[in-house]
């Protein structure tokens, strides 16, 4: 790569990390190039020139969101051993990234979830294909621990990433809106009754 493409490339990461900072502050809604133009300190026609729309800034934040949070969550965790080891990983890694980051950001996927579940497009498009692959891999290691014999086999792993999801969602609501400094804690507590439950 030469110095003008990595300078480029770095100056677009720029740009969609204020976007990103933006919707955590405000929303995705409330993302616009004049605005990001102004964070990331260039004209907006800069802006325009490396991302493109509005849309497609939108559209960087959630990808740019999605692989930062598997980057935090799940890709460490692989590699663990499959089955409980990974999954126990993961959420731990999960319960972390919430309580050191998301408490002081928000949760894209969660505030986003709220801000377009009535909205029909390609934006709500984009977070629903995001969410679900996130619940697709948790699902996916949590067959892989029932085929280990780590967890119960009438585990219904759908039912068990529910209540994972729920296990966030409530960290992130007493964390964020009651200022509970013990949200991780009862979501750690949460978990190891979830393992008591499902564990053979």
């Amino acid at each position: 790569m030469d110095a003008k493409t990595h300078k480029s490339e770095l100056t677009r990461a720029a740009i969609v990390d204020a976007a990103l900072h933006l919707a955590a502050d405000e929303g995705l809604e409330a993302i616009n190039l004049q605005v990001v133009a102004d964070r990331a300190g260039l004209s907006k026609s800069g802006v325009f020139s490396r991302v493109g729309s509005r849309e497609a800034l939108q559209k960087a934040v959630i990808e740019e969101y999605g692989r930062r949070f598997l980057a935090d969550v799940f890709v460490p965790a692989m590699q663990a051993p499959k089955g409980l080891p990974r999954l126990d990983g993961i959420v731990q890694r999960w319960i972390v990234r919430m309580r050191d980051v998301e408490v002081h950001t928000g949760c894209l996927y969660t505030a986003g979830a709220f801000e377009l579940d009535d909205r029909e497009g390609e934006l709500r498009d984009l977070l629903f294909q995001e969410v679900t692959r996130w619940r697709a891999a948790l699902r996916r290691t949590v067959l892989q621990a029932m085929d280990a014999g780590h967890l119960r086999p009438d585990t219904d792993p759908g039912q068990l990433v529910a209540e994972l999801n729920g296990m966030a969602m409530a960290l992130l609501h007493d964390a964020r809106f009651l200022r509970d400094a013990h949200a991780a804690q009862h979501a750690q507590a949460t978990w190891q009754r979830m393992l008591v439950s499902y564990r053979t």
